[in-house]
């Protein structure tokens, strides 16, 4: 398995650049973001899309041109230590196609966020980078009763993963699982995101890899959708295992469950579900793009690589 780049943990004065590749979010949030982040001894760029409104779609935080230089400025700032999203949406796909790829490999950096980011975690994906699943401040950490899963990510965001950790994080309410062991690289994201970039040049690479999903907001019928297409494009079944995160604000938990299982559990493959990472809280953070081995029976993942390691340590 290829070893992905080196990226460092967040050291203090660190910055960290803000872009809103999908929807918009209130200016009074925006505003509360550089303290967020100055309280951890943190610095913010918040670049000019945080505070745009597209003229046509009220959905998007800008023109897909303005939201697009965004990100791409973001990489190439050599003063800008990693990438943090505003919140998601929808949006993000829609940069894919226009993107300068070359432009961005020159400069690997860590890239924060989910839901609709799913597009860019793919694509960062195709590139080897690893990235990290993690709550986003407009949408999460800036909300009321979110102080934890805050911790979380800034605490994580300082010292990184080692390779040998064991993550054995509390399991959502109604977990099951289909035991079994089985390592492999990390990815995945929202399930309609995955589901929607099939057939695209940035579907999700599943050969081997142990497959995260989440989803928020969709009946037991679309969640079905979803997998059904992932299924007949072959994803499923090239996927050595699967981590099922929160399925929240949609279907009835046993709905949901009797999807997921109709799909997911006559594979073979071992699954662990109750992850807590994805819409709602508990949100942990969850590298992406590094090799773990997953064990369904014991609740673990085992991460195989080092993931943000900190400056100075061999």
């Amino acid at each position: 398995m290829s070893t992905p780049p080196l990226l460092h943990a967040l050291a203090p004065g660190a910055t960290l650049a803000i872009i809103a590749p999908a929807g918009p979010a209130a200016a009074e949030r925006v505003a509360a973001v550089p303290a967020l982040l100055q309280a951890q001894g943190w610095q913010a760029r918040l670049y000019p899309g945080c505070h745009a409104r597209h003229p046509a779609h009220e959905f998007l935080s800008g023109p897909d041109a303005q939201r697009l230089a965004d990100l791409q400025a973001a990489f190439a700032d050599p003063q800008v230590d990693a990438v943090w999203c505003l919140r998601g949406g929808h949006g993000s796909a829609r940069l894919l196609p226009a993107m300068d790829v070359a432009q961005l490999a020159r400069r690997p950096k860590l890239l924060i966020g989910y839901s609709d980011i799913t597009a860019l975690h793919l694509l960062l994906d195709r590139l080897g980078w690893p990235t990290l699943h993690a709550p986003m401040p407009a949408s999460d950490l800036l909300l009321p009763g979110r102080e934890a899963d805050a911790q979380a990510l800034f605490t994580r965001l300082r010292q990184g993963w080692s390779a040998g950790e064991v993550l054995a994080p509390p399991l959502l309410p109604g977990a099951w699982r289909v035991p079994g062991t089985v390592q492999g690289r990390l990815l995945g994201g929202n399930l309609s995101l995955l589901a929607a970039l099939c057939g695209t040049p940035w579907q999700p690479r599943t050969e081997g890899a142990l497959l995260f999903i989440e989803e928020v907001g969709e009946p037991a019928y679309r969640i079905d959708r979803c997998l059904l297409q992932l299924r007949l494009a072959g994803l499923l079944e090239q996927a050595a295992g699967f981590v099922l995160g929160s399925f929240t604000d949609g279907a009835a938990v046993a709905d949901t469950e009797a999807v997921l299982r109709e799909h997911l559990a006559g594979l073979g493959k071992p699954v662990l579900a109750g992850w807590p990472t994805g819409h709602g809280s508990p949100h942990q953070p969850l590298p992406l793009g590094v090799a773990a081995r997953l064990d369904s029976a014991a609740g673990t993942l085992t991460l195989l690589q080092d993931f943000l390691r900190p400056r100075g340590v061999a």
